[in-house]
Order: structure tokens, then sequence, then C-alpha cells
């Protein structure tokens, strides 16, 4: 599988980057029509995407660096950073740090966080799912050995494709996020389902994989899975009996 769809004037354009793409911009275009729907701001939720885009990207490079076991090499080549051509990039950082914005962005502009967070939340996963796929194309993210008849041949022999597993999940989550939306009982919850249900996809779905970023002898995308789901279930519960 060739991960590079086409060359212009030497450069090569991969499958990965026009998969990420149209992961975001089918994501804003989802937002957008939700945001009209309920009269907010348009062009301030498109600054807040314009500001979120190039935060989460550096933000889910700095925890891939902090978490890959090189942080040391790393430092004494620190323009290494920068360079995400070979990979490198871990979507629990560009989740915090794309969060960490939204919250910074709407407090400013006295804009309801958890609305808005609402509004974003079926686009992620929706862009999750998508960008799931450049890892098919990069032949990334899969898992252990299995005679399974779903193996997918990578790296030499018949694996569990976990990417396509997320893929699946991310899509159910997506499918569940919309039909909620309808149902919310209090601004935050589709956000906190989210959270909740992401999660503990993800949890599962890690433990198959080979490639994990490592903490000591724990899986650091289990350990911040079950952290985010446990806090989602207490502010859930929490917000319900407010509501």
């Amino acid at each position: 599988m060739d991960p590079v769809a086409f060359t212009i004037g030497g450069l090569a354009v991969r499958w990965y980057g026009i998969l990420i793409s149209l992961g975001m911009f089918l994501g804003l275009y989802l937002a957008l029509r939700e945001i009209r729907r309920l009269g907010e701001d348009e062009d301030k939720f498109i600054t807040l995407f314009l500001y979120v885009i190039p935060a989460a990207v550096i933000g889910a490079r700095l925890y891939y660096v902090l978490f890959s076991g090189m942080l040391d090499w790393y430092l004494s080549h620190p323009m290494q950073m920068f360079d995400t051509r070979q990979g490198g990039l871990a979507i629990h950082g560009g989740l915090i740090a794309g969060f960490l914005v939204g919250w910074f962005y709407t407090k400013r502009q006295g804009i309801s966080f958890r609305k808005w967070a609402d509004v974003t939340a079926p686009s992620v996963i929706l862009g999750q799912a998508i960008g799931r796929w450049g890892n098919f194309f990069n032949q990334e993210a899969y898992g252990y050995e299995t005679n399974l008849p779903w193996a997918m041949y990578i790296d030499g022999a018949y694996r569990h494709p976990t990417f396509l597993y997320e893929f699946i999940w991310n899509i159910l989550v997506f499918i569940w996020l919309l039909r909620q939306r309808r149902h919310k009982k209090f601004e935050g919850e589709i956000v906190l389902w989210y959270f909740i249900l992401y999660s503990l996809g993800r949890f599962f779905i890690e433990a198959l994989r080979t490639d994990s970023l490592m903490l000591g002898p724990l899986r650091v995308a289990q350990v911040i899975s079950i952290l985010i789901a446990v806090m989602g279930v207490y502010l859930l519960r929490l917000g319900r009996k407010q509501a």
C-alpha cells in the first residue's frame, strides 16, 4: 500500500494528510450546520476552529515526544521534534490541547463552552474515524498476530486491524452522539458522552496494539482513557442530578 497519493513538484502528498484534512473539513461543515441551527455566531466559531486546529497538532506532537520513550534523544535533537513526516502524533495530546484552547477562547468571548463543546463533539469523533484510514495507508496502528477471519496482512503477518476497529467504534459513537443530541438534559452532556464512549473503546482496542506509547509497564492511552471515562461518568451523573 503506497502511503503517497501523488506528488506536486517533488513534494509527496500523503493519504494520511488528505484523510486528516477531509475529516477536519467534514467536521467543520457538520458543526457549522448546528451552530446556524442554534443561532450562534458563525464567524466566532470559524475563528475558534482556526485556533484549535494548530493547537491540536502541537499538542498531539508534544504528547508523542513526551511519551515516546525517546525524550532524551529529542532533547539532543530538538529540530526533530517538529518533524512529523514519519508519524508521531497522538490523539490524546491533540484533544487535550484543543479543548484547553477552546475553553480559553469561549471564556474570553463570553460564550458557553459547554454548549459549543456539545456542538463540536460529533465532529471530533467523525474526524477521528476518517483519520484512522490514514493508518491503513501508512500500514501502522495495527495489532498483534491473529488467525481471525478478518485479520489483515500487515508487516509480514496476519494481524488485528486495530485502526479498523477504532473506525467502526468511532462511527457508532458518532451516530449515538447525533441521536443523543436531541434528548440531552443539560449543556455539556454530549461532550461527556463523547469522553466516556470514545475512552471505553480506546481502552480495549489499545490492548491489541503493538505500537502503544508506554509509561513504565502501563500503556499511556489506557491510563488516560480510564481517567477520562471515570471523570466523564462522574460529571454526567452530577449534571443529570442538577438538571
